[in-house]
């Protein structure tokens, strides 16, 4: 089986990504794009999952959710964990899911 994790359909902040949830709740994923964001940054987009971001835009033509969600991994320089988003209308977070190292 494929990588899986649990997607929340436009999350707030970081916080609503890491819930208990059931591991029938989680779904398939692969990588599509990998995002390094500087500490500052970084911390921006966790806490304020809603504001239009650039970087998804650029990477948005390669993702999609469907049986398997093609996903931006957005991460911090240098942090093993980071949130895995499928865009929407170009720069707005659809559905992420918080990953772990």
């Amino acid at each position: 089986m494929g990588k899986t994790a649990f997607f929340i359909q436009h999350p707030r902040t970081i916080d609503d990504l890491r819930k208990p949830h059931f591991i029938e709740q989680e779904h398939a994923y692969m990588i599509a794009a990998t995002v390094l964001l500087g500490k500052m940054d970084y911390e921006n987009f966790i806490f304020d999952l809603c504001a239009d971001r650039q970087f998804l835009q650029d990477y948005c033509d390669c993702c999609s959710d469907g049986s398997v969600f093609r996903c931006v991994l957005v991460k911090m320089r240098k942090a093993t964990d980071g949130i895995l988003v499928v865009p929407e209308n170009r720069c707005f977070v659809k559905f992420a899911a918080y990953i772990s190292g």
